[in-house]
């Protein structure tokens, strides 16, 4: 069974502060467009739900008893692939924020950013797309050195890619799914979809997580937040 795709955008919400779950349930309740299915307060019984619920996104905090986020998502990427997991983070935790890099998750999500983020985060991951909170993805790129000195390496990256798939690219980064890219770019999703195969093979990208902070590196992308 897949997850669901019809009618609101079901979530599995997973954080070991009630406080917070009840923030963020909260902020999602403002969007008829999204429905939290159930919550956990540690990362094993986080698995546990989204394999009974199968949501179309998982929303985990990084750190948690028993499993924590990272661990979770990884578990839930094999068991449920279908469900795109999104990282719940604050400054705090740069090392874990690294990590998930690494570790395929669709986006990330700062706990005391704009409300409007966390909806709109949630509904770019549902539909495809990768999402990252601004100030997440400054301080991202921050992690890997002088950012003045990274942007021409990331824009020799880019020199090889054609002028349309630069523009898929900080579509990508502005966290737009394959059909919100195609009908600003108005193309067929599967053009889309081939663009998108040939920039991760140029750039050495696995995922669109990853594209996206090269396209904030090069300044494809305008940080604001």
């Amino acid at each position: 069974m897949n997850a669901d795709t019809a009618g609101p955008v079901r979530v599995v919400l997973a954080d070991d502060e009630a406080m917070i779950r009840a923030g963020v349930r909260a902020i999602l309740a403002t969007d008829p467009g999204i429905e939290v299915v159930a919550e956990a307060g540690d990362g094993r019984v986080a698995v546990e739900l989204v394999r009974a619920h199968r949501p179309r996104v998982a929303l985990l905090d990084i750190r948690m008893p028993r499993l924590d986020g990272l661990t979770a998502a990884a578990e839930i990427r094999r068991l449920v692939p279908e469900t795109a997991t999104v990282m719940l983070t604050t400054f705090g935790e740069d090392d874990h924020v690294a990590r998930a890099l690494g570790h395929g998750a669709c986006g990330f999500l700062l706990k005391s950013g704009d409300p409007r983020e966390l909806i709109a985060g949630v509904h770019a991951v549902a539909d495809g797309g990768a999402y990252l909170s601004p100030r997440v993805a400054r301080r991202v790129i921050e992690l890997g050195g002088d950012r003045v000195a990274r942007r021409p390496v990331a824009r020799d990256r880019l020199a090889g890619l054609t002028e349309r798939e630069r523009e898929v690219l900080a579509l990508v980064g502005a966290g737009l799914s394959n059909a919100e890219i195609a009908r600003r770019l108005h193309l067929v999703e599967g053009t889309v979809k081939s663009y998108l195969t040939s920039v991760f093979t140029r750039l050495e990208v696995r995922n669109r997580v990853q594209a996206a902070i090269l396209a904030y590196e090069a300044g494809l992308v305008e940080q604001t937040g």
